[in-house]
């Protein structure tokens, strides 16, 4: 007799291939934007008919990219711990997790222009968590009055990019633009640096 499959078992499983199919388009399309999906197929070790199955067209599977990409922010965002120790501490170890995000925030909105205005109800957890810190931050004198929680969440992303842009531009080991992105966004935060 054939053991039966749970519901929640099923579930975990299909949450797995799903994961497993976006992890495999943030590799493959951040080789090849216009890769086949056969080929993000063939490195999620899924037949294309799979693939189908979870993101019938191209356009499900990108625009999945976006949510995916929240989501390892939010995991990110955990793992950086931005309520322990100062908020400058808090700070730099969520540089370090977002930044090893690269692939995947450049695919999920390297092409979006948000510039129009956002109060924090539209904000996410990764977005929510710079804020509180930079608040904690203020209070606690280590973060300086005159930077907001925009401007250091807008500088963070800013930040970032150029270290991902200097690994490649410069030809960096990527531990060295990460150095020089903690050293730059940190001191552009820090209330010791205030005049």
């Amino acid at each position: 007799m054939a053991k039966s499959v749970t519901a929640e078992e099923e579930t975990r499983t299909r949450a797995r291939t799903r994961r497993a199919i976006l992890e495999a388009a943030v590799r493959v399309f951040g080789d090849n934007p216009k890769a086949p999906l056969s080929e993000v197929a063939e490195v999620a070790g899924v037949a294309r008919s799979t693939l189908q199955r979870y993101f019938p067209e191209r356009a499900d599977l990108t625009c999945a990219l976006g949510d995916y990409a929240e989501v390892l922010i939010r995991e990110a965002t955990e793992r950086a711990r931005t309520t322990e120790g100062t908020a400058l501490e808090a700070f730099s170890r969520l540089i370090a997790e977002y930044f090893a995000l690269q692939r995947v925030i450049m695919l999920a909105f390297g092409n979006d222009d948000h510039t129009e205005a956002r109060d924090e109800e539209d904000c996410g957890p990764g977005e929510l968590a710079v804020f509180e810190l930079v608040e904690r931050g203020h209070e606690e004198g280590t973060i300086d009055p005159r930077i907001t929680p925009m401007w250091a969440q807008q500088l963070l992303w800013a930040g970032l990019y150029a270290g991902w842009s200097y690994v490649a531009v410069a030809r960096v080991p990527a531990y060295e633009a990460l150095n020089m992105c903690l050293l730059s966004l940190v001191k552009a935060v820090s209330k010791e640096q205030a005049r």
